[in-house]
């Protein structure tokens, strides 16, 4: 199983892998690392896909940090390309089936399990707290998509924010909203200083959701907000990575007690996503609560 990235060498799921597929029964298997610098030039992710799909010892991978660009790059070589996936324009996990690579985005699950762990039920319902989510990657677009689905009926945030340094993930985001037709509220704001992102906190109503998508503190060092920034009163905040220098980690900490903050890593959102792709790549129900879950669970934090 490849596992494609920017630092995959630091990540924990090279300790956590090995148990996982002996508890698994996955057989004699192996996880490889394939690094590459952000936004790389397209032809290399064409070259790792093909690899992927022609080589008969590999079985899948999953892709983190490049789910937009390489999706971009690559998609004529998907054989089977998932409607969701299509609709994001990502792609997280590629796995085999009868000869045929299989490309789909999980996020827009995963990041539903993670949500779910720490946020209660009916909570956008009772607080009409809105939502920040700062990037507009993969990830973070899985997460607005996943905010506004329309089943999920008045227990959605009231708007959907999204701020990135960049504008051209900005319009893609925007676009795509405007296909989901879910009737929750989305606003994207340019920030290419983070300064410009601290402006946006005050103006959240108390318990909203803030979240850190920009690979901030794990990819590349800093924080997408300054040392200056003041999180909502009772705010939820979520950082999507759980290593690295996580400075953002830190700002809302530093602000727990005053602010009254519930604060979450990205520790579940890891498990989940690594999972749900193992379960694509092996061909194995994982299921993702329950006895076997928590067990994996377990052999993964005894690696932490």
């Amino acid at each position: 199983m490849i596992f494609i990235g920017v630092t995959t060498g630091k990540s924990s799921i090279n300790k956590v892998f090995p148990p996982w597929a002996q508890r698994l029964g996955l057989g004699d298997c192996e996880l490889r690392g394939m690094d590459f610098p952000l936004h790389a030039d397209p032809a290399r992710y064409r070259e790792a896909v093909q690899f992927i799909k022609r080589d008969p010892l590999t079985r899948g991978a999953l892709v983190t940090s490049h789910k937009i660009d390489l999706c971009a790059a690559s998609r004529d070589a998907f054989d089977a390309f998932e409607p969701i996936s299509a609709a994001l324009g990502e792609v997280s996990s590629l796995f085999k089936r009868d000869g045929k690579l299989h490309a789909r985005a999980v996020d827009p699950w995963t990041v539903g399990y993670s949500l779910d762990a720490f946020i209660p039920a009916s909570y956008w319902r009772d607080t009409g707290a809105e939502a920040l989510i700062l990037g507009a990657g993969g990830s973070a677009t899985a997460l607005a998509w996943h905010l506004c689905r329309p089943e999920f009926g008045a227990n959605r945030p009231a708007r959907v924010h999204i701020a990135n340094r960049s504008l051209p993930r900005l319009h893609h985001v925007r676009d795509l909203h405007a296909s989901w037709q879910g009737g929750v509220p989305l606003d994207t704001h340019h920030v290419p200083r983070p300064e410009l992102a601290d402006a946006l906190l005050p103006k959240l109503p108390p318990g909203s959701l803030v979240v850190n998508a920009t690979g901030l503190g794990k990819d590349a060092p800093g924080s997408p907000l300054t040392a200056a920034a003041v999180f909502p009163e009772r705010a939820r905040v979520w950082e999507f990575n759980y290593r690295g220098d996580l400075i953002f980690l830190d700002q809302a900490r530093a602000q727990a007690r005053s602010r009254h903050l519930q604060i979450e890593d990205g520790w579940v959102y890891f498990l989940h996503g690594w999972t749900r792709v193992i379960s694509d790549v092996f061909a194995v129900d994982i299921p993702t609560r329950g006895p076997v879950f928590d067990e994996l669970s377990k052999i993964a934090a005894a690696t932490r």
